[in-house]
């Protein structure tokens, strides 16, 4: 490879190691050229496929600061740079290798930190990101349905309350103003006219006297 073609080369593997957010290296040998395209298409967003050389993988892994890959960058080698869903990639690879043995998942990367074959694996048992995001939205709410029905009680109890002192306050507006309502001002007026008869019948006694 001319030296300008080898210097593009190693500048696109190094901008895919920068790009993504990890990498799986493999190993392909005996796999067809459909069984690539399968294995792309079942990757869909999630990575990118890409057959690389091994020393140019060499250079650019050097050149971006992974350490490790060089006893894994042996036979034909293709390097899967995860763009989506790191837990799908992995899931993705492991099952197309269950599928189709010829392909070996030799190690990887994530976030900077070299991956064996042992890791990917453990990685691929992961739920998905969308799993955990519906388990922990369901708990969320569930929490939230809970702390609905704590603040609904009392409120529920306090409107009941509300209603019970408006409809009483219908029936007599006094208590609004803090007064013991109507039924108390109808009995004082018998007591003052008890008093304007006692004091008529004084006035009699005293022009009787005189």
């Amino acid at each position: 490879m001319a030296r300008p073609d080898k210097t593009a080369a190693v500048t696109e593997i190094v901008e895919s190691f920068n790009g993504s957010a990890g990498a799986v290296l493999t190993e392909y040998r005996g796999l067809t050229v459909k069984q690539l395209q399968d294995l792309r298409r079942s990757l869909g967003e999630n990575a990118n496929y890409a057959v690389v050389k091994n020393t140019l993988a060499k250079l650019a892994a050097s050149e971006v600061g992974i350490d490790g890959f060089d006893d894994l960058l042996t036979g034909p080698t293709a390097i899967a740079f995860i763009n989506g869903d790191v837990v799908e990639a992995a899931k993705g690879l492991r099952d197309f290798a269950k599928a189709n043995p010829a392909l070996v998942i030799k190690g990887g990367v994530l976030d900077g930190k070299p991956l064996d074959a042992k890791e990917i694996a453990k990685l691929a048992d992961l739920e998905s990101r969308e799993v955990l995001l519906g388990k922990m939205a369901g708990a969320m709410l569930a929490s939230l349905s809970q702390a609905v029905y704590l603040l609904n009680a009392p409120l529920s109890q306090a409107a009941r309350l509300a209603g019970a002192l408006q409809a009483a306050a219908e029936a007599d507006p006094t208590i609004l103003a803090g007064g013991a309502g109507a039924p108390a001002a109808a009995e004082a007026a018998p007591a003052a006219e008890e008093g304007a008869s006692a004091e008529a019948s004084d006035e009699a006694a005293e022009t009787t006297d005189a």
